[in-house]
């Protein structure tokens, strides 16, 4: 008896060695299986998603940049909205404007007419209400304001062209945006009364895209006025014009920090594009968006801290493959914010 139970010790006393050297790590997912982490999606594009999360994760090689803020903390969490072209029917005739919060929460379409084009979206100073454009028949595009509490959508203009790109003025008064007509096949930049009154050209000079300065007095905008296509900025006056940035294969809309010390845009040859932080005389121009995801259509946070844009690391390439992210001005900290089987883009930030 006394010799079986020393066998059985010594047998327990072997287990306990052998499990006290058990590894009990997990290994760290690589980008793409972090990219791949889905979230729902409902049957039907016409229903309100359920609550999405944002997804963080880190890229192989970091960009390295030079400081354009002092890295904000860790409890610095991206705050307000984002509106944004939704692609639900993967053809852009049908593009709805969806919203969605910060960190990636409250997913819902806005608009719902499934058979015409919705884009360009922008939120309104105080986050109230959102203006975008929508097709209206050939060469027509209207600008059109929805109110976010009720739903309630107003017309504000009538037959001036292929409009595009509205933006409420930092008092809320005015609204600027882009139109085109085939007598002058030029994209020219208006300006119109909140209410769609007294609309009118700011000058005479090409342009698209445009975006207020923070006190209201300037606009940010593309043109080609010089052969390849660069960013210039203009009193709402249509005077005092100046070229910003020199940056080569530029492309279109841009945004102005909330102090008016910084300007993002994009640039890069078509699948290859980055998004650019630069003072705002155009000096200092650096890469802020991660490589590789063909990045563009940038816009501040009313904070100034981050900077949301589409891009495609999700799915490089793809037609359908770009999603909403967001990073810190630094070029830290990446998180996607929309994981859809369809194109996700146009965003801009708003409270």
């Amino acid at each position: 008896m006394d010799k079986r139970i020393f066998i059985l010790v010594g047998i327990f006393l072997a287990l306990l060695a052998c499990n006290a050297g058990a590894s009990t790590s997990t290994p760290t997912p690589d980008l793409f299986a972090t990219l791949s982490a889905s979230t729902p999606k409902p049957a039907n594009p016409l229903d309100t998603q359920p609550a999405q999360t944002a997804t963080s994760f880190s890229l192989a090689t970091p960009v390295m940049l030079t400081e354009v803020v002092s890295t904000p903390s860790s409890k610095d969490l991206p705050t307000g909205r984002i509106v944004f072209t939704c692609q639900l029917f993967r053809v852009q005739a049908s593009n709805q404007i969806c919203i969605i919060n910060a960190d990636g929460t409250g997913y819902r379409r806005l608009t719902t007419d499934d058979n015409k084009q919705h884009y360009y979206p922008s939120l309104s100073p105080d986050g109230k209400s959102v203006v975008y454009a929508a097709f209206r028949e050939a060469n027509f595009y209207e600008i059109y304001e929805m109110d976010l509490a009720t739903g309630s959508v107003v017309q504000l203009t009538n037959k001036l062209g292929n409009l595009n790109a509205p933006e409420i003025s930092p008092d809320g008064n005015h609204i600027i945006f882009k139109t085109w007509s085939p007598n002058t096949d030029k994209n020219v930049l208006w300006k119109m009364d909140r209410d769609g009154k007294n609309a009118d050209k700011i000058s005479r000079v090409v342009g698209w895209d445009p975006t207020w300065s923070p006190d209201g007095k300037y606009v940010l905008f593309a043109s080609d006025m010089e052969g390849a296509i660069k960013l210039f900025r203009m009193g709402i006056n249509g005077k005092d014009l100046h070229r910003v940035s020199d940056l080569p294969s530029m492309r279109g809309r841009s945004d102005w920090s909330p102090d008016g010390q910084f300007i993002v845009t994009y640039s890069g040859e078509a699948w290859h594009r980055e998004v650019y932080i630069m003072n705002v005389d155009g000096s200092n121009a650096r890469v802020v968006s991660p490589t590789g995801g063909n990045s563009q259509g940038p816009s501040f946070s009313p904070d100034g801290r981050w900077i949301t844009f589409t891009s495609y690391y999700d799915h490089p390439e793809d037609d359908h493959g770009c999603e909403i992210y967001i990073v810190r001005v630094d070029g830290t900290d990446l998180r996607r914010l929309t994981n859809n089987d369809y194109c996700d883009y146009q965003p801009r930030w708003g409270p």
